[in-house]
């Protein structure tokens, strides 16, 4: 019998301000050295200007990650995917 598979769970940090990107780049670079991680990517939208994301995925738990200051975060489990 197989184990089972560990959820795919979603991490999305934000943060705003003039060193926000600065900020989201320095922990998108720090994310594939943590166990359980999938692939990520920094998003920025014209219609909300100063806001930067990192959005990442990741097998199982997500770690404890190197939040810049300021930074909110949330992680959510997948439900479904298609």
């Amino acid at each position: 019998m197989s184990a089972a598979k560990a959820p795919l769970r979603v991490h999305y940090a934000e943060a705003r301000g003039d060193a926000a990107r600065a900020g989201m780049e320095a922990l998108l670079a720090a994310l594939p050295a943590q166990p359980g991680f999938l692939g990520a990517e920094l998003l920025h939208s014209p219609a909300q200007p100063g806001l930067v994301l990192v959005a990442s995925r990741w097998a199982g738990e997500v770690p404890a990650l190197p939040l810049p200051a300021g930074a909110r975060a949330w992680v959510f489990e997948v439900l479904e995917s298609r």
